[in-house]
């Protein structure tokens, strides 16, 4: 369990396939309090830690998360956002995440609003997913708050802090993206449809 604040960045030193398997090799400030066996969210994918070695980590992507995620295309340099899982008693300063991405989905615009950001990104409605407006979304990873809901595309307000601390940064018209949606939604929009 996640909650969408970003602890750091980390930079991919190697990545590796095996079979159908990518093995993602990270380097970060966080290394030196990792264990094996633990989990760690990437860009919102949680991905399991199975190798440690000075201030590099690994951890394996399976097919199916590489299929659902923007995974394949990560290369050697990118910077991913991390987060480790939350511990029991902590507050909950984002929005309740699980680490399992729902889709990708992608950027189609960047408006700079007098020192913050709007980003507005596409994705496939099809899979039946929903945003509500000023209802949660993970991007990237990152808990952030809905604004302009449409039935395939939405858009965020970024602040400063956030555009400086995340991948955000990097982003570019036609950037593809990991998206969480809310889970509570999710739920809501599955009775939906059973009931329909």
């Amino acid at each position: 369990m996640f909650t969408g604040i970003i602890e750091t960045l980390g930079i991919i030193k190697d990545i590796q396939k095996e079979g159908d398997n990518l093995h993602i090799t990270i380097t970060s400030s966080i290394t030196n309090e990792l264990k094996i066996d633990q989990s760690v969210a990437h860009n919102g994918v949680c991905l399991t830690v199975v190798a440690i070695s000075g201030d590099e980590y690994t951890v394996t992507a399976i097919k199916e998360t590489i299929l659902k995620t923007n995974l394949a295309e990560w290369k050697v340099g990118n910077i991913v956002n991390l987060e480790r899982a939350m511990k029991l008693g902590d507050r909950l300063d984002g929005h309740i995440v699980q680490g399992h991405v729902d889709q990708t989905g992608e950027c189609i615009s960047i408006e700079e609003a007098n020192g913050s950001w709007y980003f507005t990104f596409k994705y496939d409605r099809k899979l039946n997913n929903i945003t509500i407006e000023k209802g949660s979304i993970t991007i990237n990873g990152v808990s952030l708050t809905v604004l302009n809901s449409k039935d395939d595309e939405f858009s965020v307000a970024i602040i400063p802090y956030t555009f400086e601390h995340t991948n955000f940064k990097d982003f570019t018209i036609g950037t593809k993206i990991n998206l969480e949606f809310d889970v509570i939604g999710k739920y809501v929009s599955r009775l939906y449809l059973q009931n329909s």
